[in-house]
């Protein structure tokens, strides 16, 4: 959803309750986009779990045709997972 300066100041409320509803809303002044406004705990990309798990697999098949390997090590951010979602 594209907004104006002059939409947000006159319609607030709606365009709060966008965000809060999960929208993302980019901030225009004279039609030229100068912010994004994104609800505040929304992850960066949200996708179903079948194209991720496929974008997964064409991944692991370049970097095997790549002969790309990456020691476990790269891996270890020193984190557990209820670390990240937290």
């Amino acid at each position: 959803m594209d907004v104006s300066v002059r939409e947000l100041r006159n319609h607030t409320a709606r365009v709060i309750a966008a965000i809060e509803s999960g929208e993302h809303v980019v901030l225009t002044v004279h039609g030229r986009p100068v912010a994004d406004i994104v609800p505040r705990n929304e992850r960066s990309e949200r996708r179903p779990s079948e194209l991720l798990l496929r974008d997964l697999a064409a991944l692991s098949a370049l970097a095997g045709e790549l002969a790309v390997v990456s020691a476990p090590a790269d891996f270890d951010v020193g984190l557990t997972t209820d670390d990240m979602t937290a």
